[in-house]
């Protein structure tokens, strides 16, 4: 990559295996040199495997990572670090644009940039955990809310910030004809409005600000008025009854087993 200079195969692994969340590395008792991996996101510390101890060196070499004084002081992933990371999931498009923004999906397209997950609140709520280590929407939650915020944005119901240059004209010269819909768009429209009626009235509005206009918690309670940290509670409900009406479980159900079935040719075939 330009710009960066090569780490060698252990830091590479070492700095992937840093990046995890709640992860650190401590010296290996049996190899005091060595580095061994922790990883603790959900307060449980699990092995992360162990590493030569030139790759910790190389890490705190090119300020890809930290550690604090003393002899069991934990090495820690730095924010170069992080930053490193994020240019190299980049690939060609857009590294350094990748190094200040959280930004996802797989095989972006010239004509279509990857989205930068920091500005949805649904990402946001995803990762946020709350005190007993949950995260505050599960993956149905999570989804749903994402194929709404698709079939908004394909529906066209959002406004859009600049002149819309899609559109089509009946003469060439006039305003666009309302009955020049594509498919596309109309299909997504009666699935925003089966979808709001499903979730009721009362909780609608609430899932065109949070999914269609991108809006936090914080300015959603501060627009209505609620009380503080009451908007998590009612997102959840309605992302809940977003998920039931799309047919999106939690985890998967049905039984343990299949029966095995035979196929066999009917006698005298």
């Amino acid at each position: 990559m330009p710009g960066a200079a090569p780490l060698g195969r252990d830091a590479t692994r070492l700095l992937a295996a840093l990046a995890g969340e709640g992860a650190y590395a401590i010296t290996d008792p049996a190899e005091p040199a060595g580095w061994i991996v922790r990883e603790g996101g959900r307060g449980v510390s699990l092995g992360g495997g162990r590493f030569a101890p030139a790759a910790g060196r190389e890490l705190l070499a090119t300020d890809l990572a930290e550690q604090a004084g003393g002899r069991r002081a934990r090495l820690t992933i730095s924010p170069a670090g992080r930053a490193r990371l994020r240019r190299e999931r980049a690939g060609a498009h857009s590294p350094f644009l990748a190094q200040h923004l959280d930004l996802v999906g797989d095989a972006p397209e010239p004509d279509r940039p990857q989205r930068d997950a920091s500005e949805s609140p649904l990402a946001w709520m995803a990762r946020r955990r709350d005190r007993d280590g949950a995260p505050l929407i599960d993956a149905a939650c999570f989804e749903a809310g994402e194929r709404l915020r698709r079939d908004l944005t394909v529906a066209s119901l959002m406004p859009r910030m600049g002149q819309d240059w899609s559109g089509v004209s009946v003469d060439g010269s006039g305003p666009r004809d309302p009955a020049a819909g594509s498919d596309a768009m109309l299909a997504a429209r009666q699935r925003v409005r089966a979808a709001l009626t499903a979730v009721g009235n009362d909780l609608s509005g609430l899932l065109i600000d949070l999914c269609g206009f991108l809006k936090g918690l914080e300015r959603i309670e501060a627009e209505r008025r609620w009380p503080a940290r009451s908007a998590k509670v009612v997102a959840r409900i309605a992302l809940a009854r977003l998920a039931e009406h799309y047919g999106l479980e939690r985890e998967a159900v049905g039984p343990e087993r299949g029966r095995l079935r035979l196929w066999r040719a009917a006698d005298g075939a």
